[in-house]
């Protein structure tokens, strides 16, 4: 990923590209081609050297029967907005500003290891839905459905475990911008209710 130095992720930005609760697209090459599919994931720290995504995959859908070559990819991306060129206090000064985009994104890549095992899949839906439904006011739990049923939900799904081997991350936030510039884009953001992204902005300047 090209990731110019001020671009660059520190690790708490990377990190939370990794724990917040979110999905990811991972990129498999198998001999029939590219293979992607969108995953809800769990990031355990305590897996291999750097970690491991865990996350499933029906039971009916190729990538995970296709044997990968090389490393497989998870694509992790956070808030990510349009930015206009209004918004920059230089745009008054001196009018050479154009668009663009921010974001924050994390490559991740790593081996693929495959589990068929019903205890682990067990595990790994009770993590990923307690995970999201914290914050209701009612948490749905596995344990609030059939045992029967879930155990035939169980029975149509795969688990995946990327075990990582490296991350590049990126978080493009106008830190190549001056601090009125900045004001600016928090200012647009907050404006058209995209608080998410104005925040990681903010956070960007400060480091």
């Amino acid at each position: 990923m090209y990731t110019p130095a001020h671009f660059a992720a520190g690790p708490d930005s990377t990190h939370k590209l990794l724990t917040r609760p979110a999905a990811a697209n991972l990129v498999t090459m198998t001999r029939q081609g590219l293979l992607a599919t969108l995953l809800p994931f769990v990031f355990d720290p305590s897996s291999g050297d750097h970690g491991a995504l865990h996350t499933h995959v029906a039971r009916n859908n190729p990538q995970w029967s296709e044997p990968v070559i090389g490393e497989a990819l998870a694509i992790i991306q956070g808030a990510d907005a349009y930015i206009s060129p209004s918004w920059y206090a230089s745009k008054a000064e001196h009018g050479r500003v154009v668009p663009t985009w921010n974001y924050s994104t994390a490559h991740v890549y790593g081996t693929l290891v495959i589990h068929d095992d019903p205890a682990w899949l067990a595990g790994q839906v009770r993590r990923l839905t307690d995970r999201h439904e914290a914050g209701f006011d009612h948490p749905w739990s596995v344990d609030d459905a059939p045992e029967r049923f879930i155990s035939g939900q169980l029975r149509a799904i795969v688990g995946l475990e990327l075990v990582i081997t490296r991350i590049e991350a990126k978080t493009k936030l106008s830190q190549n911008r001056p601090d009125a510039d900045i004001d600016g884009v928090v200012a647009g953001l907050a404006a058209r209710g995209q608080q998410a992204i104005a925040s990681d902005v903010e956070k960007a300047r400060r480091r």
